[in-house]
């Protein structure tokens, strides 16, 4: 299959490089020539546009910060959409905008797949990160490869919009747990533990999270780096609310979490690192969090491997 993809930041320039890695015919496009000519000098051809993408490729994937990016490209790809070609749509979404975007590919006789990833993107740097697929199940047959190639375990979700719910569920659970991290290490810290014995107690305990043996390790460190700002948490966040609303439940801590980053974008700015959240903490505590002998950012220790499709329990 010839590829286009359309959005070269922090995830999109990494799984298209997993593409590249493994010998994909790809093109790429994005607003920045300099990430473009990157991908270039690492193999790809430099799209021209997104209605050009669509008429040359056989998929097209776009990751791009927002469902109003994703609509603009759509405008200018849809005349190029047809039998055979399918729309790929890898960024964090809304699931009625998908399924908005989606109907008109479907209705153009193309094919539509809501496919985000989760894991982070030190996981999405060397092609392990999970990635979920709405679609039809001919649909994610034919993109599975593609997917194998990108992701380290695959999960067809259903039909097209259900990839994005499961990713902004998953996101707020991931939110849920850092806030809840920032406040036991800024308690432990006043509390004057030892902050690299705190670390492990929670690592080997219940306390346990994905959040903890990753984001906390940069917090102690000081870098606070994950790559993923506050803005963006707030977004995720966000669509996360309003599947809730549309759903009718009445949710408590989301609205709180949407307080809390508001609060945090307010005094640090939209740009900041997102697990600096814990700052807040920090000025009102009148401690610092850090320990040393944490690593300034996350690296993927997993070897690449080939990716596979995960089978939902009870279901195999």
């Amino acid at each position: 299959m010839k590829i286009g993809f359309i959005g070269l930041g922090n995830v999109g320039g990494k799984l298209s490089g997993s593409l590249l890695r493994n010998g994909v015919d790809l093109t790429v496009y994005d607003l920045n020539a300099d990430l473009v000519a990157a991908k270039v000098a690492a193999g790809a051809t430099a799209g021209e546009g997104p209605a050009q993408m669509m008429g040359d490729c056989d998929a097209v994937i776009t990751c791009l910060p927002s469902p109003a990016a994703s609509d603009a490209v759509m405008a200018e790809m849809l005349p190029a959409v047809g039998p055979g070609k399918i729309w790929m749509e890898m960024s964090t979404t809304d699931e009625a905008e998908v399924k908005r975007l989606g109907g008109l590919v479907i209705a153009a006789g193309g094919a539509a797949v809501d496919c985000p990833v989760s894991g982070g993107c030190h996981r999405a740097d060397t092609g392990n990160i999970a990635i979920f697929a709405g679609c039809d199940r001919d649909t994610f047959e034919r993109i599975l490869p593609l997917l194998t190639t990108m992701g380290r375990r695959i999960l067809h979700t259903g039909d097209l919009g259900s990839a994005s719910v499961l990713k902004v569920v998953t996101n707020f659970l991931a939110t849920a747990h850092l806030v809840a991290s920032a406040e036991a290490l800024t308690t432990c810290a006043a509390a004057g533990m030892d902050l690299n014995t705190a670390y492990e107690a929670i690592k080997i305990s219940s306390g346990n999270s994905f959040s903890h043996i990753t984001e906390s390790q940069v917090i102690l460190n000081g870098s606070r780096d994950i790559s993923f700002t506050m803005d963006l948490v707030k977004k995720d966040i966000g669509l996360f609310q309003e599947v809730a609303n549309r759903a009718g439940v009445p949710l408590e801590m989301n609205p709180l979490m949407i307080n809390i980053f508001d609060d945090g974008i307010a005094r640090y700015g939209e740009r900041e690192l997102s697990p600096n959240i814990i700052k807040r903490l920090e000025d009102a505590a009148g401690v610092d969090v850090l320990a040393p002998g944490f690593p300034p950012e996350m690296l993927d220790d997993e070897p690449e491997e080939p990716g596979y499709e995960v089978i939902p329990q009870g279901r195999g």
